[in-house]
């Protein structure tokens, strides 16, 4: 439920409540504890008020130029890219991966938890696309070597395709399009490195399905309309809203969803391989409207036929009502 609502990743929430930061109607949070619509959950104390109801993901673009970090402050004062992004009154910006501090190219921020888990975990294999200028050229010999795998001191690593992106001829530069299927630590810089070849340039392109759209300019930001974020969602193996319209044109009344992985399996991700976390502020924790997870498999409602719209609704009260007196359809993970 926290992550549905943005509070920050799986692993993330997952060690705030085994530190302690997160209760439960003022009793510690356990991992995998369920919560209805009449618990109190908090976060550091700060009172985090559900509404059991699907709200709008939102997804921007923001095309990073270099100099600045993928954090909500830096100790040191550089510019962050949370700088940049519109401000939301009830919700946070999550990072979608990471990109280091000289690093340019694609990020991706939403408000939806699950969406950022299904877009960073290794076991998704969501394909990242850069741009890499070295010094100097690749041999047949180190290309093979990208492709079938060098070792690093995490483990091997390879590429899922290379390809010549082209340079002047008198330059001593040239430019690769590399696509890799997961966001380890600096994982770009540190393949060719170990091909003892530098990266003097690394910009991010593609994410998945979503490329960089060409008119977008280094620090804008650009909010996916409907139509992309659906096909974004259905990439990602989640349902469309709940409320959109079925194949006939008729409201929705229930949608299955699919369920993010368990909280331990929540990896690193980006170029500087930092784990996402839930980071709250001083001031406490801004209240957010989270998302409704799926209804129980026999709450279903009757085909159409006479009477289909008055019974879908009574069915809606039904399980609201299961909800309110806390029985085992009306709670929802934590």
């Amino acid at each position: 439920m926290l992550a549905q609502c943005g509070y920050g990743s799986l692993r993330g929430l997952e060690e705030m409540i085994i530190a302690g930061r997160i209760t439960v109607n003022r009793m510690p949070a356990e991992v995998g504890q369920k919560v209805g619509p009449n618990d109190q959950i908090r976060i550091n104390g700060e009172l985090v008020r559900l509404r059991f109801a699907p709200p709008r993901a939102r997804v921007l673009l923001y095309h990073k130029p270099a100099g600045e970090i993928v954090s909500r402050s830096d100790p040191e004062g550089r510019p962050t890219v949370f700088d940049k992004l519109p401000r939301l009154g009830s919700a946070r910006w999550i990072a979608v991966g990471r990109l280091d501090f000289n690093s340019e190219g694609l990020l991706l921020f939403t408000t939806s938890g699950e969406l950022a888990n299904r877009l960073m975990h290794p076991r998704y294999e969501v394909e990242r696309e850069y741009s890499v200028r070295i010094l100097g050229r690749l041999t047949p010999e180190q290309e093979r070597s990208l492709v079938e795998g060098v070792q690093l001191e995490d483990g091997v690593a390879r590429v899922k395709s290379i390809a010549d992106g082209g340079g002047d001829e008198d330059s001593a530069n040239h430019w690769y399009t590399v696509v890799l299927p997961e966001g380890r630590n600096r994982e770009v810089r540190r393949l060719f490195e170990a091909l003892s070849l530098m990266v003097s340039r690394l910009i991010r392109t593609r994410y998945g399905i979503i490329a960089m759209p060409p008119q977008l300019k280094r620090g804008q930001v650009q909010e996916l309309e409907h139509a992309e974020l659906e096909r974004l969602l259905q990439a990602a193996g989640m349902s469309r809203p709940k409320n959109g319209p079925d194949n006939r044109g008729h409201p929705r009344h229930d949608e299955e969803r699919g369920h993010a992985p368990p909280a331990h399996e929540a990896g690193e991700d980006g170029d500087d391989g930092q784990p996402l976390m839930a980071e709250a502020d001083e001031e406490g924790i801004d209240d957010v409207d989270g998302n409704r997870l799926p209804p129980p498999p026999n709450a279903n409602p009757p085909g159409p036929g006479p009477g289909a719209h008055r019974r879908r609704r009574s069915g809606r009260r039904g399980r609201g009502n299961r909800g309110n007196r806390g029985g085992p359809q009306g709670n929802w993970p934590l």
